[in-house]
C-alpha cells in the first residue's frame, strides 16, 4: 500500500515539459509511481483535480540559517511550496565559530541575525547538530566568516599562514558535506579579498567538487565588471559558479541586465558551469551600514559608529554618495527609497523611510542615517528600491536565471514576526507564478516551475530531488495556479500566499495540508558526497 496518492492533478515533472493529467503515488518517502490511473490503494488520498502538482520548490538563495533554529516550521517558505533552502550565503555563515570569536561574529551579523543564538562550533558540528525543521537545508561555508575568524576586519591580503588556516576551515566544512563556499565581495571583510585569494579558494572547491556562490563585488555601477570577475573564477578554477540575487542596481545601471545575461550565456557556451538567480521585486534588502562607503565600515561596527560622530566623516559620506550613489546600490530616486525593515533597538520605526525621518527631524538625510545607525547600534536592516521593473521581467523570463528569494523563513508571530521584512520572504514563488506567468505572460508555467525545481537541482548537483520521477525523494508542491497569489506587500509583509488547497510534502510527509501547517518537521540536512552529488 502507498502512503499517499495524489489523484488527477496536472503533473509538471520539473523538466520544463508541459503538465499532464496523472496520478502520483508516494511510499517510504519517495515517489513510487506516476501514471494515468494508479490502482494501488493508499493510506492518504489527495484529490488534485484542477491543481498543479510540481516538485517542491528549491530556494537556492536564502538566509534562513539565521531563523530556522528559532522558526523550524519555516512557515513563510513552506507555505510558498518551498521544500529545500540553501543557506549560508553572501559570505555570512553562522559557522565555523572559533574560540573567543562568538561576539565578533554576533556583532558583525547583528543587522541580519539579531535573534540568532551564536556559539563556538566547527562546521561539522554545525551540520551534525542542526535542529529538525520542516524543510531540507543545504549549507554553505561563508568566506566573510572565514576571514573574520582568521583575520578579523583587516584590510589586506592574507599571509600564507592565514590563507592556509582559512582553507583548512573551509575544507573541514566541505569534508563534512557543505555544498560549497559563499562570498560577499560587496562588503568588508570580503571586499578586501582580491582575485588571487578568491581563486585560491576556487581551486579548493574544485578539488572537492563543490560550488562557489557569490554576491558580486558590485551590483551597481561596476556590475558588468563584477560579473566578469565571477566568470573568470569559473574559467580559472573549473568550478560551478552561482551569481546570487543577480540585479543591476541604481538608475544609471538600468538596462544592463541584458548584457550581463548575454555574458553568462556566452560563458556557458564556452563550457563554463555558471548560473544566476534572482527575486522578482524592485527593492533589495541589506544592513543600513552597507549603504555607506566601505571606508566608513573599516575596523568593524564600534569603529564605524565612532567615525560617524565626526562632522568631517559625514561631509565626506555626502560627497561620495553625491558622486557615486549608495555603496553597491547606485543612484536612487530619493531617500524615500530606503525603508527601515528590522530595527532591534528602535522597533517603533519599522516601515519608516530615511526621508520621512529626516523631514520629521528637520535634518539632512545623511545626518539622519548616521544618527539612526548610532541609536540602533549599527544593527538596522533596510529595504532599498533601486531595480528596474523591465530588468526584473527580463531576468524572470530568461531560462538562464533561477529563482532565489534571498529571504529568511519567518512567521507572523514570535521573534521572527518582528519588524517589517521584505515581502519576498513570503511571496517570491507565488509572485512569479501569478504576476509574471498568469498576468504578464512573461513565461509559461512549465518553464517557471522548471526554473524553481529541475534547473535548480541541476545547478546544485542534486542526485534525487528537483524532479517528479520514480525513485526520487517525495518533495512535492500542490497548488491551484488560478489561486496561488502573493499577498505580502512592503506595507504589510507578514502575509502568507492565497490558496486554500495548497499542500506541501517534504520527504513523503505532509507539512502543509490545505494551507495549514501540520507541525511536521521532516526536513533533512543535505550533504555533498565526494563526487559532488548532493543527496
Amino acid at each position: 500500500m502507498n502512503d499517499i496518492l495524489i489523484r488527477g492533478g496536472t503533473v509538471f515533472d520539473g523538466t520544463g515539459r508541459a503538465g499532464v493529467t496523472a496520478d502520483l503515488a508516494i511510499k517510504d518517502g519517495r515517489i513510487a509511481a506516476i501514471g494515468p490511473r494508479i490502482a494501488e490503494p493508499a493510506t492518504k488520498v489527495i484529490e488534485a483535480q484542477g491543481l498543479a502538482v510540481a516538485p517542491g520548490f528549491i530556494d537556492i538563495k536564502t538566509h534562513s540559517d539565521f531563523t530556522l533554529p528559532i522558526n523550524p516550521k519555516a512557515e513563510s517558505k513552506v507555505r510558498q511550496g518551498v521544500t529545500t533552502e540553501i543557506i549560508g550565503h553572501c559570505g555570512f555563515s553562522v559557522a565555523p565559530v572559533l574560540t573567543g570569536k562568538v561576539t565578533l561574529l554576533k556583532d558583525y551579523l547583528s543587522p541580519s541575525a539579531p535573534w540568532t543564538p551564536f556559539r563556538e562550533m566547527s562546521f561539522p558540528e554545525y551540520l551534525d547538530t542542526f535542529p529538525a525543521t520542516s524543510v531540507n537545508a543545504g549549507m554553505l561555508v561563508g568566506h566573510n566568516t572565514l576571514r573574520l575568524m582568521v583575520m578579523g576586519m583587516a584590510d589586506r591580503a592574507p599571509t600564507p599562514s592565514e590563507l592556509a588556516e582559512m582553507i583548512e576551515l573551509l575544507e573541514q566544512g566541505l569534508r563534512a558535506g557543505a555544498l560549497g563556499m559563499s562570498s560577499g565581495l560587496f562588503t568588508p571583510p570580503g571586499s578586501y579579498a582580491r582575485a588571487d585569494e578568491m581563486q585560491a579558494f576556487g581551486h579548493v572547491l574544485k578539488r572537492h567538487h563543490a560550488g562557489y556562490f557569490t554576491h558580486l563585488r558590485d551590483e551597481a555601477n561596476n556590475v558588468l565588471e563584477a560579473v566578469q570577475e565571477a566568470i573568470d573564477i569559473a574559467s580559472a578554477c573549473g568550478v560551478h559558479v552561482e551569481i546570487v540575487h543577480f540585479k543591476c542596481s541604481g538608475m544609471d545601471n538600468w538596462g544592463k541586465a541584458t548584457t550581463a545575461l548575454d555574458m553568462i550565456a556566452a560563458a556557458r557556451a564556452r563550457g563554463l558551469d555558471i548560473d544566476c538567480d534572482a527575486y522578482p521585486y524592485a527593492a533589495g534588502s541589506n544592513p543600513l551600514k552597507n549603504l555607506l562607503p566601505q571606508w566608513v565600515q573599516a575596523g568593524g561596527v564600534p569603529a564605524m559608529l565612532e567615525r560617524l560622530t565626526l562632522h568631517e566623516t559625514r561631509t565626506k559620506i555626502r560627497a561620495d554618495i553625491e558622486r557615486e550613489g549608495l555603496n553597491n546600490w547606485g543612484r536612487i530616486p530619493s531617500w524615500d527609497c530606503v525603508q527601515i525593515s528590522i530595527s532591534p533597538h528602535l522597533p517603533q520605526f519599522a516601515g519608516r523611510t530615511i526621508l520621512s525621518l529626516a523631514t520629521e527631524r528637520s535634518q539632512d538625510p545623511v545626518d539622519t542615517l548616521c544618527d539612526y545607525l548610532a541609536d540602533d547600534q549599527g544593527a538596522t536592516r533596510v529595504l532599498v528600491t533601486s531595480i528596474s521593473e523591465d530588468d526584473i521581467e527580463h531576468i524572470v523570463a530568461s531560462p538562464r536565471a533561477l529563482v532565489g528569494s534571498d529571504g529568511n523563513c519567518v512567521a507572523p508571530y514570535g521573534q521572527v514576526g518582528k519588524g517589517m521584512p521584505h515581502p519576498r520572504f513570503y511571496g517570491t514563488f507565488p509572485r512569479i507564478l501569478t504576476h509574471y506567468v498568469r498576468e504578464r505572460g512573461a513565461l509559461p508555467l512549465e518553464l517557471a516551475i522548471h526554473k524553481m525545481t529541475g534547473a535548480t537541482a541541476r545547478a546544485l548537483k542534486f542526485s534525487d530531488r528537483g524532479l517528479l520521477k520514480q525513485g526520487y525523494r517525495a518533495d512535492v508542491a500542490i497548488f491551484d495556479p488560478a489561486d496561488f497569489r502573493d499577498l505580502a506587500t512592503y506595507a504589510d509583509p507578514h502575509r502568507f500566499p492565497s490558496g486554500a488547497r495548497t499542500t506541501v510534502i517534504v520527504n513523503g510527509m505532509m507539512v502543509v495540508e490545505n494551507a495549514k501547517h501540520t507541525e511536521a518537521l521532516p526536513g533533512q540536512v543535505l550533504r555533498r558526497d565526494e563526487s559532488g552529488a548532493v543527496g
